[in-house]
């Protein structure tokens, strides 16, 4: 894919302009972005989307490695009817999280290497949970960022 130099003004009335194209010539815009043949039975709202989007890819760029990456896990999982995870939230420094437990409301700051928490470095969120709760618990899961383990 070659990165083409527009304005976003310009990739803004190419998207516009694709609205007045019929579904032949959209067909035939799929053919010179994506330089295969349109699928044949591609409906008019699906090829203004895809064709769209190429635009705005040329323009500025497509999708992170990553992000690739991801994409084809999430489909190889869905072909082989694997559970699909959500990606491991990622938190900032500076992050507050609130956690109720007991009528008590308690609150962790995250640092770069540690939580604070009343005051106080801890070296993990499950610490700062058995802290609290007197049990081996998931900071994670305690503090909200994953899931349950029964869903």
């Amino acid at each position: 894919m070659k990165k083409r130099e527009l304005s976003p003004e310009k990739v803004e009335s190419e998207v516009a302009a694709l609205e007045s194209l019929s579904h032949p010539e959209l067909k035939a815009r799929w053919h010179e972005l994506y330089e295969v043949p349109c699928p044949p039975h591609m409906s008019r709202k699906f090829l203004l989307r895809a064709v769209a989007y190429r635009i705005q890819e040329n323009a500025f760029g497509g999708l992170k490695k990553s992000m690739k990456r991801r994409l084809a896990k999430i489909a190889a999982d869905i072909d082989t009817g694997s559970p699909i995870k959500p990606p491991k939230a990622k938190i900032k420094p500076g992050t507050r999280l609130l956690r109720e437990w007991n009528g008590t409301v308690h609150e962790v700051i995250v640092l770069e290497s540690a939580v604070q928490y009343r005051g106080e470095r801890w070296p993990s969120l499950s610490a700062v949970a058995r802290e609290i709760t007197g049990a081996r618990w998931s900071g994670p899961r305690f503090f909200g960022l994953r899931e349950s383990a029964r869903g």
